[in-house]
């Protein structure tokens, strides 16, 4: 247990982090790695063989016996092969090795992870490859060292790979921008992003009686309790003793881990809870959301208790999210979404706005589709969540702002001046100046956009890459633009004017669940792909392709790929959902409902020969046998369309969600009925009302 004087010390104290490398490493070679780091130099293989050392030292004294590459395939969770450090020497003896070679370079078995066709069964070769601007951690014993996984061919088969090129490219592309300005010390421009997660917690008990969890991560069963979240009571409500002490034993490790956990508190629905973290470097946040989720799950065991991440876990009480918060700034200290004080900031902040406002109008369909995946189909436009129509929330002041520029009117402030772009000082728009929107998929809160459609389970390296890459086009076509201008000024002022009049129709500051707004959205011409099926084919339409080719995020084939294993994951979880469905319905429900029929009709039968009414036990034993009957047939015309799933891809997730979708929740329907009415004696797991309020 830590005490807050300690804390400062336990922070960071299973990574060797910047301050340890400078501690253990020669000047030399230090100077060589922040080199690496902030340049993109490469190291030789001394420099690498002396950190190499250096870690492997500190990870023993720490009490490491193994190394291992902790990469992020394709699987959207996190891989690891450990090797041990030991090395024999001869006499039965062995010493503590590990060279600069096996720190930069492992060879995993890539054959065994998704590629989308990348690569046949038969090949197997693949490797990982450090990321040195990534720090090494100890993680049960181990040296975890963060890589990039690719193929023997050199196709990325991993998360990490695009998300570094991205942040490269739009580094690139916003350092042009901050030049036109007069910006000449900024050197790098950094994605910021700050990952809020939700989650579930519920005994392990309950767990272990529940298939469909175990098998799915989601109750597939479940009669809405007799209550809910209707009272309200939960969100931000006192944490119970059993969750509090979770969530302090979860806050130390990841602090030990270097993440930085700022905020937890309850959520909305019962047993959910979130934790926040300070904002960090987009690949420094992807990596510690990936740890984060993994906490989560290992320390509620320690308390008898399972994380659940699944979108969607119980029906009728609100689902999980991620909030992904994404910004720019530069390595001066400089937040390039602030609206800033003078004339030159205001203007440089109204391009940024622009660029993002247009690119987020120009390849909605592909942000759709980065949190396209069937857990978040149960969740998007549920009444909790955004909708699956992309839009952007600005906000009363800004949104005036906007309006102002474009028809060339007073901005309806204290002033009521007409704004000049780079003349005129905005007036001031601080952060949080306006009321939040829940319903909104990216709302702008004062000095970075808030990305709300992403689910909780999924890695935010997609969502993220693809935020990235947009901006860099975007960014580019302005400095190619505004660069060969020789009235920079009022080119700038035509080109924000432009911008906000032609992608207007993507700003949306209202109701995002009224079904006005689909109508409105509609007319507007914007996207609507309501399922994982409708917007997984975006990932490959042309333009799409052409944008992440072209500023080299993916190759051709890395895009298709990414699709394909979409795709595939899709039917695999459609198919295990409704396997699982069909194994409950047949050895769990039937059984014990018929049970329960059969001891209705005794007890009837009894009652009948000693001349006693019996009116429950004949009503509900004839309800009990029509929804039998009701059950039954449901259970078997979702065998009978399973066995007919096509076997091309992309028609079996078309197949997938237009019949075995429908199919899974009209057996639902009967069950959850036959639910309402058997004896708890005789149904054969917990229900909602035991596993919502228990923890």
């Amino acid at each position: 247990m830590s005490t807050p004087a300690k804390l400062p010390e336990l922070f960071g104290s299973l990574v060797f982090n910047e301050e340890t490398m400078k501690e253990r490493l020669s000047s030399a070679s230090y100077k060589t790695w922040k080199k690496c780091v902030t340049e993109g130099t490469s190291l030789d293989i001394s420099t690498a063989n002396e950190i190499a050392e250096a870690m492997k030292q500190w990870a023993v004294e720490k009490g490491a016996t193994h190394y291992t590459h902790w990469f992020q395939p394709m699987t959207g969770v996190t891989a690891e092969k450990h090797d041990s450090f030991i090395s024999p020497v001869g006499g039965g003896k062995i010493i503590m090795e590990f060279s600069g070679k096996e720190l930069v370079r492992g060879e995993p078995d890539a054959s065994s992870f998704p590629s989308g066709g990348l690569r046949a069964t038969f090949e197997a070769r693949g490797y990982t490859a450090w990321d040195p601007t990534s720090f090494a951690f100890i993680k049960e014993g181990s040296l975890c060292i963060p890589t990039i996984f690719c193929s023997y061919s050199g196709h990325a088969l991993d998360k990490k790979t695009p998300l570094l090129r991205s942040m490269d490219e739009v580094s690139r592309q916003a350092i042009r921008i901050l030049r036109l300005f007069g910006d000449t010390e900024a050197k790098r421009v950094t994605a910021s992003v700050g990952p809020e997660q939700e989650y579930f917690l519920i005994d392990k008990a309950d767990y272990a009686k529940r298939k469909d969890l175990r098998m799915t991560g989601r109750t597939l069963f479940g009669a809405k309790p007799p209550r809910g979240q209707e009272l309200e009571d939960h969100y931000f409500g006192a944490i119970r003793p059993r969750v509090a002490a979770y969530m302090k034993d979860l806050d130390e490790a990841l602090w030990a881990l270097g993440v930085l956990s700022k905020t937890k508190h309850n959520e909305v629905a019962p047993c959910q809870h979130e934790m926040a973290p300070i904002f960090s470097d987009a690949n420094t946040a992807c990596d510690h959301n990936q740890l984060a989720m993994e906490m989560m799950k290992k320390v509620a065991e320690k308390h008898g208790l399972v994380c659940l991440l699944h979108e969607k876990p119980f029906a009728g009480v609100n689902g999980s999210g991620k909030h992904d918060n994404w910004s720019l700034s530069t390595d001066t200290g400089k937040n390039l979404f602030k609206p800033g004080s003078t004339p030159s900031q205001n203007a440089q902040f109204l391009l940024f706005l622009a660029a993002f406002i247009k690119g987020v109008d120009e390849y909605q369909d592909f942000l759709r589709a980065t949190v396209a995946f069937p857990g978040n189909d149960h969740r998007l436009g549920a009444q909790e969540a955004p909708p699956a129509i992309i839009s952007i929330f600005l906000g009363d002041d800004l949104n005036g702002v906007v309006e102002s520029i474009i028809k060339g009117t007073e901005y309806k402030d204290a002033g009521k001046r007409t704004l000049e772009i780079g003349v005129d000082v905005l007036p001031a728009i601080p952060q949080d100046n306006t009321d939040r929107n829940r319903t909104s998929p990216m709302a702008f809160t004062g000095n970075k956009f808030e990305f709300r459609a992403l689910g909780s389970s999924q890695s935010i390296s997609g969502p993220n890459i693809a935020l990235n890459t947009i901006m860099a086009e975007e960014l580019k076509q302005f400095a190619d633009e505004l660069e060969t201008s020789k009235d920079f000024q009022a080119d700038l002022q035509k080109l924000i004017k432009r911008v906000f009049t032609d992608h207007q129709r993507i700003i949306f500051n209202g109701n995002g669940y009224d079904d006005a707004w689909i109508a409105e959205a509609e007319k507007r011409g914007l996207c609507n792909l309501k399922s994982t099926a409708d917007a997984l084919p975006a990932y490959i339409a042309p333009k799409n392709v052409e944008l992440f080719v072209k500023h080299g995020i993916y190759t051709k084939e890395e895009v298709q790929a990414r699709y394909e294993i979409h795709v595939e994951n899709y039917t695999s979880v459609i198919s295990i959902e409704a396997h699982t469905m069909i194994d409950m319905i047949r050895h769990d429900i039937l059984p014990a409902v018929s049970a329960y029929a059969d001891q209705l009709c005794q007890r009837a039968y009894h009652k009948d020969s000693m001349g006693a009414a019996h009116k429950y036990e004949k009503a509900t034993a004839a309800e009990v046998a029509q929804l039998t009957d009701e059950l039954m047939d449901a259970c078997v015309k979702l065998e009978s369309d399973m066995a007919a799933v096509p076997a091309d891809a992309k028609e079996a997730m078309q197949y997938s969600h237009a019949t075995i979708v429908p199919d899974m929740a009209a057996a639902r329907t009967v069950a959850d009925k036959l639910e309402t009415i058997t004896a708890s004696e005789y149904w054969p797991f917990p229900v909602y009302s035991d596993m919502l309020f228990y923890v």
